[in-house]
């Protein structure tokens, strides 16, 4: 059944509730998707088409971050833009990270402890408490497992005037949330959940201590200040700003979401995070758990996703709970549906 939110169709978003798992593209991503691999079949693909795109997606990206397209790197995941980074701070480095935090956030780091570099697990609070005794601060800005929020405010005083870098993983964030980003020194979000494009995108905004630190491992023709002419031969000829960092792209990834950030990043955010975190406080009341600013609820008990499916809902199980999560193409119906699942 299609459904029309803040104008655009989507086919399969009735009952839908997993996109903290994968998002439902819009119809016209979809449609573009299918385009492009009919002009691959047909031998009429022009590579101009995605570097365009990709250009789009880089300033689609600050203007959801709030930040300058000049400072947004785009990759594949965010573990290897974490990885990056990671490769790339001092020996010894110590870094700290929420207890229980998202492995492609933290696996990272711990990959380096042959250099010295230590990972310290602490609790919310503690953490942004602490955050000026360490040298990287690596956290999700929304928990996958649970949507709970980090306390950018307290994160922010800690570390005021420290030289404390901070990562951001925003993947369960943005798309929903209306955000501000420009004073975190690395700040990573995907295509694939609730910026509603495939998987293999994923983009990067940096600050200048944060680009000056970072060493470009995957230097390639797309990070060059000019690609054509950069195709062979030294010397190395790469991108004055952060697309020196950039990875070869996944085309068909790439178009999809070359499509669908420009289309978020025109909507008004304010809007659809009181859309989403509306949905997921009203679960929350009828659960009778406290109200949080998340779209992503934990819903506690013995349920299964497998029984919700045959319900009609889209749920998965994470830490113990089913998660859901509500988009900008969810509805009042989609909750009653989950309500009267549980």
């Amino acid at each position: 059944m299609t459904r029309e939110a803040f104008g655009a169709e989507f086919d399969g978003a009735d009952g839908f509730l997993d996109t903290a798992t994968y998002g439902v593209p819009p119809r016209f991503v979809a449609e573009a998707l299918r385009d492009c691999i009919d002009s691959w079949q047909h031998g009429s693909l022009e590579v101009s088409t995605f570097i365009e795109l990709m250009a789009a997606s880089r300033a689609a990206y600050a203007a959801l971050t709030g930040t300058d397209q000049h400072r947004i790197a785009v990759g594949s995941s965010t573990s290897s833009l974490i990885g990056l980074i990671a490769a790339s701070i001092p020996d010894g480095s110590r870094v700290a990270t929420f207890r229980g935090e998202y492995t492609s956030v933290v696996f990272p780091f711990v990959a380096q402890a042959a250099r010295g570099v230590t990972v310290t697990e602490l609790p919310r609070g503690r953490l942004e408490d602490s955050a000026a005794d360490f040298d990287v601060i690596a956290v999700s800005l929304v928990q996958s497992a649970d949507g709970a929020l980090l306390d950018v405010d307290s994160l922010r005083r800690s570390i005021a005037g420290a030289g404390t870098l901070t990562v951001i993983d925003a993947v369960q964030a943005l798309g929903w949330m209306d955000v501000e980003l420009s004073w975190a020194d690395a700040a990573v979000g995907a295509s694939y959940k609730w910026l509603l494009g495939p998987r293999g995108v994923a983009w990067m905004s940096l600050s200048d201590r944060m680009s000056g630190t970072l060493v470009p491992h995957m230097a390639n023709p797309f990070a060059a200040e000019d690609l054509w002419s950069s195709l062979y031969g030294l010397p190395m000829r790469l991108a004055g700003d952060a697309r020196r960092f950039d990875l070869w792209p996944a085309w068909f990834s790439l178009l999809g979401a070359g499509r669908s950030l420009p289309w978020l990043a025109s909507l008004d955010r304010a809007a659809v995070q009181a859309h989403t975190v509306g949905l997921a406080n009203r679960l929350r009341t009828e659960l009778q758990l406290a109200p949080v600013d998340s779209a992503i609820v934990s819903i506690p008990g013995n349920h299964s996703a497998d029984a919700l499916q045959q319900a009609g809902i889209r749920a998965a199980v994470r830490a113990g709970g089913v998660r859901v999560g509500f988009h900008l193409y969810n509805t009042e119906a989609d909750l009653d549906r989950l309500l009267d699942a549980l």
